[in-house]
């Protein structure tokens, strides 16, 4: 029994040393003699995956396959953002931050695909299948197209306007103080690098309260009242 326990042991120990390692799941296979048998390359239809083991789901593998999705659509992202004036650097950042290169993704609020097109955003650009690649990178990079007329010279305000939508963006003035859309921006500029239409830094918005309890939010500080929202 004490050498079933340590084997077993053993086992568990190079399962999760198999799956941090290996570039998708692992699969488990135990013969006639009892042994069981772990690979991430099965070579016999006997091997099952192994439920729960996935590095995808574990978040082990996160990086490299985002790394590989991003190799699939970088020819559609870069004749995309080209025709329409876009630094394919700063599409490729949106989908990563978006969707991390998953075609099949969709947001807790509905949003779909590669660059997380809502689907009356999709239909007013023409997308008929947001799960479509394609159709999905031509759609979002046409938005990110208008924002950037729309906040010429201010990547950030085109960015914050992607995520928050513009309204909300023209009411503060500024990217809004959602801590979600700061850090949206902060992280699709830092993955997309430098930029020459993006000159500016992500705008601070500060926060005061009168006595009347009115609330005025700016992006110039005032010397004593306000306090930064970020």
């Amino acid at each position: 029994m004490l050498r079933k326990a340590l084997a077993l042991a053993l086992v568990l120990c190079a399962t999760s040393w198999l799956v941090a390692e290996a570039g998708g799941g692992a699969y488990r296979l135990v013969d006639a003699e009892g042994v069981t048998h772990i690979t991430d390359t099965p070579n016999d239809p006997r091997y099952r995956a192994m439920a729960g083991f996935s590095g995808t789901a574990s978040g082990w593998l996160k990086v490299p396959q985002v790394a590989r999705r991003g190799l699939a659509f970088a020819q559609e992202i870069r004749e995309t953002a080209e025709r329409y004036g876009v630094s394919p650097d700063l599409v490729e950042g949106v989908i990563r931050v978006e969707s991390a290169f998953n075609p099949w993704a969709v947001s807790r609020k509905g949003a779909q695909g590669l660059m997380q097109l809502m689907p009356r955003t999709a239909s007013s650009l023409g997308v008929q299948d947001s799960f479509n690649p394609r159709q999905n990178i031509e759609g979002g990079v046409r938005h990110l197209r208008y924002l950037l007329d729309r906040y010429p010279g201010n990547v950030g305000l085109a960015l914050a306007a992607y995520n928050a939508g513009e309204g909300a963006v023209d009411s503060y003035g500024g990217i809004p103080p959602y801590p979600e859309t700061q850090q949206y921006v902060k992280k699709v500029l830092e993955r997309s690098g430098p930029t020459p239409a993006n000159p500016n830094p992500v705008q601070a918005i500060y926060r005061y309260e009168d006595a009347d309890g009115t609330l005025t939010f700016s992006n110039v500080p005032s010397v004593s009242r306000v306090k930064n929202v970020r």
